[in-house]
């Protein structure tokens, strides 16, 4: 019979704390001061995985696939136009298989001044995964999107935000400048494995910060759209704020395939027109602020975020 695991309430201080200390946050990589004297980061984000959420899940009918097709089709052209209005470069998470299904659209993201970066290979489950699958399919997504963009992708978000065991090892192993995926911080931070200081920036996402827990809507299931727009625009601009009084960043991940839609994409308008009102703001790629935080941290001595 094979080894049984003790239950958590079992654990030894050891097993408990190699845990919770396998990937940590380190220290914080939250600057005195932002480019230009600006006052607040914005860094806004979007994950588009169009129809590689169903493919993922083998769900090969077409409803369920023009549902994520209304993404490219629909969502990106108005999401390109909105952020040209307000001369806002914007980070796009692509999965692999997405770039691949959707010809020329990872390019014009670049072409249009933002940044590419890796999100996983079909928008995968990467926890539930072998660990040599996860590296395989991390370096060929970033291979496919290099060789579409003409660009080597320098951050990742893991799909579903999720974290396995070894996605750190392979996120240092590609080189990649930042992940965004974690949650320990409102500010940029660098990643801990086993304690050792890594170098990854962490930009952190958070669920209130993203449009899919507030819109997603599932025919057969529980998932439904409670918030109302009007609402959800009063959560964010409150987060805006907030990160603005604090001299901090503000970060905000959204999906083609679900902020595209009308009702939706007016409050992303208000809510920008309500940023840009701001005349020290400073729009940025993901990468942009990771150079920019690990530049400002450079030679000095690591310390922990004051609360």
């Amino acid at each position: 019979m094979p080894e049984q695991t003790p239950p958590p309430w079992q654990w030894d201080e050891p097993t408990w704390r190699g845990h919770a200390d396998r990937v940590r946050a380190g220290r914080s990589l939250s600057p005195s001061t932002w480019p230009g004297g600006a006052r607040v980061a914005v860094a806004l984000s979007f994950d588009s995985d169009h129809e590689t959420i169903p493919l993922r899940d083998a769900e090969t009918l077409p409803g369920k696939l023009a549902q994520g097709e209304y993404g490219a089709r629909v969502g990106v052209p108005r999401i390109l136009r909105l952020l040209q209005r307000h001369q806002a470069p914007a980070s796009f998470f692509v999965p692999a298989v997405s770039a691949l299904l959707h010809e020329g659209e990872a390019a014009s993201y670049v072409e249009h001044g933002h940044e590419v970066a890796l999100h996983g290979w079909i928008h995968e489950r990467n926890t539930q995964i072998p660990a040599e699958a996860e590296r395989e399919l991390t370096l060929r997504a970033a291979d496919t999107l290099e060789r579409l963009t003409g660009a080597r992708p320098v951050g990742i978000r893991t799909p579903s935000w999720d974290f396995s065991p070894h996605t750190l090892a392979i996120t240092r192993e590609l080189g990649l400048v930042y992940d965004s995926s974690l949650m320990a911080d409102d500010e940029p931070y660098e990643l801990l494995a086993g304690g050792e200081p890594t170098g990854v920036v962490e930009i952190p996402v958070e669920w209130i910060r993203d449009d899919a827990p507030y819109f997603m809507m599932e025919r057969f299931g529980s998932l439904r759209p409670y918030t109302p727009p009007r609402g959800v625009l009063s959560i964010w601009k409150d987060e805006f704020d907030q990160a603005y009084a604090e001299g901090g960043l503000f970060q905000l991940t959204m999906h083609p395939h679900i902020i595209g839609h009308r009702s939706r994409m007016a409050i992303l308008s208000e809510l920008l027109e309500h940023i840009s009102a701001r005349s020290d703001v400073w729009y940025a790629t993901h990468a942009q602020i990771a150079e920019y935080v690990l530049d400002q941290a450079a030679g000095t001595a690591p310390q922990e975020k004051t609360p």
